[in-house]
């Protein structure tokens, strides 16, 4: 009678898209219009702070191989700029997933393009040092076999739980990190030297904690089929 609900319609229909839409059921337009809404929110969600470090990282790599293999592969200038990349993609490895859980950015392309990241950039920058014959190649292959089959391990059993990251996983992403950069960088002398300790160090760790993640693995595996059989039983009496 005062006018106030058409007023308080039209609002509502222009809020969702569907203003001036003559015949049509009031709740059919409103329903489609929530619907694109919600598409909105989860593309803008994508284009977040960690997500972005997460593709900086990805586009960083063929830009390191760019720059590592450029003249040769053995100019110090170029090796130089070669880590300076490395070295930017290990600071966004550090802060993109911590941004991501503090702020609750996580999001289903930051869960599958972050691990692909990590992997993608050492993974590279293993190949061209080996290719250039600065790194045994048995090397890279315990690094990157180790790397893949846990990552394909986890898979595996995430039916039964989620294995989480551990100190000593931790520390062995800081030694393999930090023995790479100084591989990367055309070093002679002490410092030559000191990273061959530093990469066995990181060899070490790799083989460590990979052996750990498997007992992890199966303790896992072996809990949740337990679990799964107590249920079942329980559900039967």
């Amino acid at each position: 009678m005062t006018g106030a609900p058409a007023s308080a319609a039209g609002g509502s229909s222009g809020a969702n898209g569907a203003a001036g839409a003559p015949g049509v059921p009031g709740g059919s337009k409103p329903a489609r219009g929530g619907k694109l809404g919600a598409v909105a929110v989860n593309q803008a969600s994508l284009w977040n702070i960690a997500n972005i470090l997460t593709m900086i990282r990805l586009v960083l790599v063929p830009g390191f191989v760019a720059l590592m293999l450029a003249d040769g592969g053995y100019d110090p200038a170029w090796r130089a700029w070669a880590w300076a990349a490395f070295a930017v993609a290990m600071i966004t490895d550090i802060f993109d997933g911590h941004l991501a859980r503090t702020y609750d950015l996580v999001t289903d392309f930051g869960k599958i393009a972050d691990p692909i990241a990590d992997k993608a950039i050492m993974g590279a920058a293993l190949v061209c040092l080996s290719y250039l014959g600065d790194l045994p190649w048995w090397v890279t292959g315990v690094i990157l076999g180790r790397e893949l089959g846990i990552t394909l391990m986890r898979f595996l059993v995430i039916r039964y739980g989620v294995i989480p990251a551990s100190r000593g996983g931790k520390l062995k992403t800081l030694a393999q990190g930090t023995a790479v950069g100084m591989y990367v960088l055309a070093l002679t002398g002490p410092l030559a030297t000191l990273r061959f300790w530093v990469m066995a160090v990181a060899v070490v760790l790799t083989v460590v904690t990979g052996l750990d993640y498997v007992r992890q693995a199966i303790v896992l595996r072996r809990s949740g089929i337990a679990e799964r059989q107590a249920a079942a039983e329980e559900a039967e009496r």
